[in-house]
C-alpha cells in the first residue's frame, strides 16, 4: 500500500501546496463506511484540512474545519496538524435523504440545476496556536463545491486570494481510485496578476485526480502548474527534450507524508465522563452495568465499569 504525501513549496509571488491523498481517503471511507456521495465530500474536505494543516507552525498547533450545511451531507468535521496527520467525521445523510432523493428514487435537483449535497449553511475555520483565544473565522455558504468554499474563506476571511483545487475519483463500485488536491496562494503585496493567469490556465488543464491517474508525480504537477503554456521556446535541454519555461521559479522546501490518524484514548475519555459526576456515573452504571463510549472520528470503543470509577 501507497502513502498519502504531500509538498510544501514557494515562489516569488506565492506559496503552494500539492498532495495526493488517495490511501488517506481510502482510510477514511473504511473506518466510517462512507457512501460514494460521502466519500467525494469528505474526502475533498480532509485533503483540504490535510493542506492547511501543514501550513501551521509548530507541532502542537491544530486546525479544525466544521461544515454545518442544512443539505444530508452538510454536517462534517475535519482537524489536522503540521505533522499530516488527519481525522474527521461526517453526519449520517439518512435522516434528510428526502431532501435529494425523489420518490422514483432520482436526484432532485434546485433552480440552478444543482443537487444540493451540503446545501446553505456555514463553515468555521479554527486555529488553535497555542494562544490563549484560538483563531477563529466564519463564512457563510451556499456552494456545492468544498475547493469553493475554502477559496473564499480564505479570501472573506483571511483576506487571502488562493486557488483551490479537490478531488476525490471513484471506481465503478464506489471504492477511491484517486484522491488529491493543490492549493496556491497568493503573498502579502503581490499583484493579483499570477493568481488570475493561473486561474485560466487551471481551465487548460486536467483535474488533479486525472494528473494522479496519469501517473504524474507531485513534483510534476508543480512544474505543470508553474509552467507558461502561452511561450513556447524552441530550446530543448540537454536531454533534447522541449525546454519549458516557467510563470516564475519556485522552490519545493518540503515533501512528507499525510495519513488518518486518530489519537483518542481511553484516558482522554475518562476524563470527559467524569464530569458528568459521581452521581449520573453511578446511575448509568446501575442500569447498564457499563458505560460504553465510541470515538466520533475512528469508531473504537471503549468500555468502563465500576473498577474505574472506584477513585471517584
Amino acid at each position: 500500500m501507497g502513502k498519502s504525501e504531500i509538498i510544501r513549496g514557494t515562489s516569488k509571488c506565492a506559496r503552494f501546496f500539492v498532495c495526493d491523498t488517495t490511501e488517506l481517503v481510502k482510510e477514511a471511507k473504511k473506518v466510517h463506511g462512507l457512501d460514494p456521495i460521502a466519500t467525494t465530500v469528505f474526502g475533498k474536505l480532509l485533503t483540504a484540512t490535510a493542506m492547511m494543516g501543514k501550513d501551521l507552525k509548530n507541532e502542537k498547533d491544530l486546525v479544525t474545519v466544521r461544515v454545518d450545511g442544512d443539505g444530508p451531507y452538510g454536517n462534517m468535521l475535519a482537524t489536522g496538524n503540521m505533522k499530516g496527520e488527519v481525522k474527521g467525521y461526517i453526519g449520517n445523510p439518512e435522516e434528510k435523504f428526502h431532501q435529494i432523493i425523489d420518490e422514483n428514487g432520482n436526484f432532485i435537483k434546485d433552480e440552478t440545476g444543482q443537487v444540493r449535497f451540503i446545501g446553505n449553511g456555514t463553515m468555521q475555520v479554527i486555529k488553535d496556536l497555542g494562544l490563549r483565544d484560538p483563531f477563529s473565522g466564519v463564512i457563510k455558504i451556499n456552494e456545492e463545491d468544498i475547493a469553493d468554499i475554502i477559496a473564499h474563506y480564505f479570501l472573506l476571511s483571511e483576506q487571502i486570494k488562493s486557488v483551490v483545487a479537490l478531488g476525490v475519483k471513484l471506481d465503478e463500485n464506489g471504492e477511491v481510485k484517486r484522491a488529491g488536491g493543490y492549493l496556491i496562494q497568493l503573498l502579502p503585496g503581490v499583484e493579483d496578476g499570477f493568481i488570475d493567469k493561473l486561474e485560466n490556465k487551471l481551465q487548460q488543464i486536467r483535474t488533479i485526480t486525472e494528473l494522479l491517474e496519469g501517473g504524474m508525480s507531485l513534483e510534476q504537477i508543480v512544474e505543470l502548474l508553474y509552467e507558461d503554456i502561452s511561450v513556447f521556446e524552441e530550446e530543448t535541454d540537454v536531454d533534447g527534450a522541449h525546454k519549458k519555461v516557467y510563470v516564475e521559479d519556485f522552490e519545493i522546501l518540503e515533501k512528507s507524508e499525510l495519513e488518518y490518524k486518530c489519537n483518542c484514548t481511553k484516558e482522554k475519555f475518562y476524563k470527559g465522563l467524569i464530569t458528568l459526576g459521581k452521581e449520573e456515573i453511578d446511575k448509568i452504571l446501575e442500569e447498564e452495568g457499563k458505560i460504553q463510549v465510541e470515538c466520533h472520528f475512528c469508531g473504537k470503543k471503549y468500555d468502563f465499569g465500576k473498577e474505574d470509577f472506584k477513585n471517584l
